[in-house]
């Protein structure tokens, strides 16, 4: 092997392996701006938090649920205003009961990077507190697609399966933020609590 092909060589793995961790950092911020109450500093709506998720987007892309459950209860949006669409409705302002708190935990992880093109599959977990005290957890398995575009990686399919969903007890969480305090604002040394003058 000449020198050349020993430096194609490891430009080509060091590719897949920053496509990989680029692929991770985007899935687990699409999960981050999913939660309830939205961790990312400065986010005050949910139109804010589904502007900055759809950022994540190819404008091509897809979001569908699929199989006997989710099938049907979320279908498929095409598009980035099809998208946008279905977020507008998972977050509607007069929700009612309101949504209290929702988390996501993203476990079997695998990544498969082809060039500009890559897949990822992971198994989620989300528990769910509405204000009425309902509250259950949902397990779902994702096989997502992406694509690197002007050098950057952008999702351009989200497919989601239900695994299980399972009651959990009425208010089966004890405590919970109503705002999360987590981030400091940027150039600062002031959470956001402190920013906001809370």
């Amino acid at each position: 092997m000449s020198s050349q092909d020993t430096i194609d060589t490891l430009v080509r793995r060091i590719e897949v392996l920053e496509g990989e961790a680029d692929i991770r950092r985007i899935q687990a911020r699409y999960m981050f701006l999913c939660d309830t109450p939205c961790p990312e500093f400065g986010v005050d709506s949910d139109e804010q938090r589904i502007e900055l998720i759809l950022d994540l987007y190819s404008d091509d892309a897809i979001w569908e649920g699929v199989g006997a459950y989710y099938d049907s209860q979320f279908g498929r949006a095409e598009g980035k205003a099809a998208i946008r669409a279905h977020f507008n409705r998972f977050w509607p302002k007069d929700q009612d009961p309101k949504l209290l708190l929702n988390a996501h935990w993203l476990t079997s992880e695998q990544i498969h990077v082809y060039g500009d093109e890559a897949d990822g599959q992971w198994i989620h977990f989300q528990p769910w507190l509405f204000e009425d005290g309902k509250s259950l957890i949902r397990a779902s398995r994702l096989n997502n697609a992406f694509r690197r575009i002007d050098g950057v990686w952008k999702i351009t399919r989200t497919r989601t399966e239900n695994v299980a969903i399972a009651d959990l007890p009425d208010f089966f969480a004890g405590s919970y933020p109503k705002r999360s305090v987590l981030l400091k604002a940027p150039g600062t040394n002031h959470t956001n609590e402190h920013a906001a003058g809370a």
